[in-house]
């Protein structure tokens, strides 16, 4: 926790080739703290990208400063999701932890109504949502809305998980609820996600959400593919095993 025990919120980033993508997201993650007086570290996770990303972080960090901009570089073969955020989380100095993507696909714009939705319910976790209130999808072709959905309505038959976007990103968590989620999950790719719901869920931890607005990456290639389609159906057929 923060100093005079104010909360502190470390945004976990990973990158891979976000070159064109992170000025804007770091860009907006600053404005949308400094409006709300919120304090803020970026961590930014990169693996290995070939196109600049990591001069890119480097010169963001000499622009907001060290204390703002935290880089760090993995060097593994292809990480998950998952472990970028146990990398991350080593270096995060918050009190919770705000994870998406840097793709601008989430905006950080949903980010004060996250803290305000924690504060109010008292949540380990927040989500955003794109199955409730006024949240969508934008840019999607009919292919990718219909997996999408179809994904979410089957793990919601299976595995009730008391939250109704299993496989978005885009989630504020208590940093030790995070850890304690991390020690559990066993999942990657697509599902892993949907495991942090699921075993949070298991262990008592409370959820609330906040509906958002996601929109389709910008520059670079979307990461589903046939064979996270795949890696989705065993994961769940997993989880509804063994939970």
């Amino acid at each position: 926790m923060a100093a005079g025990g104010a909360d502190k919120y470390s945004v976990l980033l990973p990158t891979y080739n976000e070159r064109e993508n992170l000025p804007l997201a770091v860009w907006l993650l600053a404005r949308t703290f400094q409006e709300s007086g919120d304090n803020f570290e970026i961590i930014i996770i990169d693996d290995g990208s070939p196109d600049g990303t990591q001069e890119i972080a480097q010169q963001l960090e000499k622009i907001y400063g060290s204390d703002k901009i935290v880089r760090r570089e993995m060097i593994s073969v292809r990480f998950s999701s998952g472990t970028a955020y146990i990398h991350g989380m080593k270096h995060a100095t918050g009190n919770f932890i705000v994870i998406m993507d840097a793709d601008l696909s989430h905006h950080p714009k949903f980010i004060p109504e996250f803290i305000r939705k924690q504060k109010e319910g008292n949540f380990d976790i927040v989500s955003g949502t794109r199955y409730k209130g006024n949240g969508g999808v934008y840019g999607w072709d009919l292919k990718r809305k219909l997996i999408s959905r179809g994904a979410n309505f089957i793990t919601q038959v299976l595995l009730r998980p008391g939250a109704s976007d299993l496989t978005g990103s885009f989630r504020l968590y208590r940093k030790e609820v995070l850890q304690k989620l991390m020690e559990k999950c066993v999942s990657k790719g697509y599902v892993f996600q949907m495991e942090m719901i699921v075993r949070a869920r298991q262990l008592g931890y409370t959820i609330g959400e906040v509906p958002i607005s996601f929109v389709d990456r910008v520059y670079g290639e979307s990461k589903l593919g046939g064979n996270e389609i795949v890696s989705f159906l065993k994961g769940l057929l997993t989880l509804f095993a063994t939970t």
